[in-house]
């Protein structure tokens, strides 16, 4: 479990990562929360649970580091949560703390300039509309080719509803969702 001081070295990491970049950042807010599996979980705490540090990030010009369609932002994620899991687990093991090696403490999710927020939002209305449309009309919707994470925000916001249905379909970079009704 990450502590207060783990989320202030991440920030000060990651000021550092932006600062190197060249890249001038107005502020970075650090938090913490728990994901299972990937995502958020505020309900049940286990052991498979992990640690997620939420990096939000405020510039001037966004664009060159989002990328067409955040492509860029989930590479810096990436790369940033490689090095910010090296950084740390070296200070731990540092101080006693034992982990294996090449096993990340924490996840990341970076958002520069709240634009996974507004993309999720999109999404969860998005698959909410489509899915009212197959509801009414009884005629199954194919949506655009989108990415594993975005097609999971989709998966997830439809799967409680008892009228329709979501599969994945088609291969690697046209991998896209279809809503069906039940």
């Amino acid at each position: 479990m990450l502590e207060q001081k783990d989320i202030n070295k991440i920030k000060k990491s990651a000021e550092e990562f932006f600062d190197k970049m060249t890249i001038e950042v107005f502020s970075i807010e650090a938090s913490l929360s728990l994901t299972k599996n990937g995502f958020k979980d505020t309900q049940n705490v286990t052991e498979e649970n992990r640690d997620v540090v939420d990096l939000d990030i405020k510039l001037n010009e966004p664009q060159i580091l989002i990328g067409q369609q955040g492509q860029t932002l989930f590479e810096i994620q990436r790369l940033l949560r490689t090095i910010l899991n090296k950084k740390l687990s070296r200070s731990q093991s540092d101080r006693g703390s034992s982990t294996e090696s090449g096993q990340n403490i924490f996840y990341l999710n970076l958002d520069i300039n709240d634009y996974k927020k507004k993309k999720i939002e999109y999404l969860r209305d998005l698959a909410k509309e489509l899915a009212d449309q197959v509801s009414f009309t009884k005629r199954e919707k194919a949506l655009l080719p989108m990415s594993a994470y975005e097609r999971r925000i989709v998966h997830a916001e439809l799967s409680q509803r008892t009228d329709v249905i979501t599969e994945s379909q088609g291969d690697s970079f046209d991998r896209h969702i279809v809503i069906k009704p039940r």
